[in-house]
């Protein structure tokens, strides 16, 4: 990171994105966030096709965040403490590879991070099956799903605090 960039970008799944940015979009230092699709071989998906489980997608959310106010580290932190990384597939009510739980890191610094994160969590007796692979195409959603909780004034259902660390 240089001394001039004023952003940096981290890329998380863990079960439906309405839950994650809603978590993210109320981090302190977050810029901003999107809903989107990403891991899988299809350009450009639709949430119809990714709830297909044929697209190879997982629902996830770009966040975008100041670097001098926040880093990845309390992002990532934030990430094992709003969803349950132990599920495979799934996330409470919602099941599919497209709920699965990821970090895609955009560099080798977020990698290292997410794996010493998933190193405490396995230390504490956790079975974490949280992924972490190299960012990809990151295909943003239709319009009607960000901010969806903004939108609709419900709360999330399956990403609740839990402190982990």
């Amino acid at each position: 990171m240089t001394a001039t960039q004023t952003s940096a970008r981290a890329v998380f799944a863990s079960g439906c994105f309405w839950g994650t940015e809603y978590q993210m979009k109320r981090a302190t230092g977050v810029l901003g966030t999107r809903v989107g699709y990403t891991g899988g071989h299809v350009a450009r998906p639709s949430y119809r096709e990714v709830c297909s489980g044929r697209t190879g997608h997982a629902e996830a959310v770009e966040v975008t965040f100041d670097p001098s106010v926040t880093d990845f580290e309390t992002l990532a932190r934030l990430f094992f403490e709003t969803h349950d990384p132990t599920q495979v597939d799934r996330q409470g009510p919602d099941v599919g590879t497209q709920y699965r739980s990821v970090v895609f890191a955009v560099d080798e610094g977020q990698r290292e991070v997410a794996e010493r994160l998933i190193g405490l969590l396995v230390d504490k007796g956790l079975d974490v099956a949280t992924e972490v692979v190299p960012a990809g195409p990151f295909w943003p959603a239709e319009e009607y799903h960000q901010d969806y909780y903004a939108k609709t004034g419900h709360s999330p259902y399956c990403h609740v605090y839990t402190r982990r660390f």
